[in-house]
Parts: C-alpha cells; sequence; structure tokens
C-alpha cells in the first residue's frame, strides 16, 4: 500500500448516500474522493483516478460490489488497491465472504457520516497501511 491513504473511489448507486459520503470523507477526512454511481462507471474512471483504495457498495443494480471489485482488480493499475465493501446486510458470514475475496474489510450502512473517514483509516491501518 502507498505511504498514505489520500485517494478513495466510492461506489455507490443511492444518490444521497454519495452526497454524504463524499461530504464526510473530504471535509472530516481530508481526501480526494471520486464517486461512481455504478459498477460500470467505475471501471470507466478508476484508473484514471487511481485511488489509494476502494470503497464498494455491496448492493447495486446491474454489477453488485464484488463483481465490480473482481473486474477492477483485473486492471493493471489496480491490481493491488485495497478494497472495503459498504454493506446494509454485515452478517459475520457475508463479511467472511467479502474478507475471503481479498476486502480489507467491511462498513455497516447506514453509517455514521462523521465516523466514516476515520473507520475507513482505521481498517487501512490495521492492513499496513
Amino acid at each position: 500500500m502507498s505511504e498514505a491513504l489520500q485517494k478513495i473511489l466510492y461506489v455507490e448507486d443511492e444518490t444521497d448516500i454519495q452526497k454524504v459520503a463524499k461530504l464526510a470523507l473530504e471535509t472530516v477526512g481530508g481526501y480526494e474522493v471520486l464517486i461512481c454511481g455504478s459498477g460500470a462507471e467505475a471501471l470507466e474512471k478508476a484508473a484514471g483516478f487511481e485511488p489509494d483504495i476502494l470503497l464498494l457498495d455491496v448492493m447495486m443494480p446491474g454489477m453488485d460490489g464484488p463483481d465490480t471489485l473482481l473486474a477492477l482488480w483485473k486492471i493493471d493499475v489496480l491490481k493491488r488497491v485495497p478494497a472495503i465493501f459498504l454493506t446494509a446486510k454485515a452478517m459475520p458470514s457475508e463479511v467472511e465472504r467479502y474478507k475471503e475475496m481479498g476486502a480489507l474489510g467491511v462498513i455497516a450502512k447506514p453509517f455514521d457520516p462523521m465516523a466514516l473517514a476515520e473507520k475507513v483509516k482505521e481498517i487501512w491501518a490495521a492492513n499496513g497501511g
């Protein structure tokens, strides 16, 4: 992982959540954030943005979060970019499945906007970031 967490790509289909998360991550966390509304949009824009970490909503129409992650990891410059899933269904079995896929962690939705940046940073740091 890079030395400092600076650039976050967040893939989320709900516009209200996009706005809250972007504001929270930029204002509270001081991160540069690119929001994509779908897995397909993320595949178009992610390589050019070169994020330090991926935040992925699990349930989205079309490509879900896990499918999006696997597709992003097939792009050369994104192969080693760590990921965190966000989901309303943070059951232990689901969390385990996402970690087995290679995700660093899972953040339960709804999340506290004021704590989101810190939670991302904690998961990043706990995994050697």
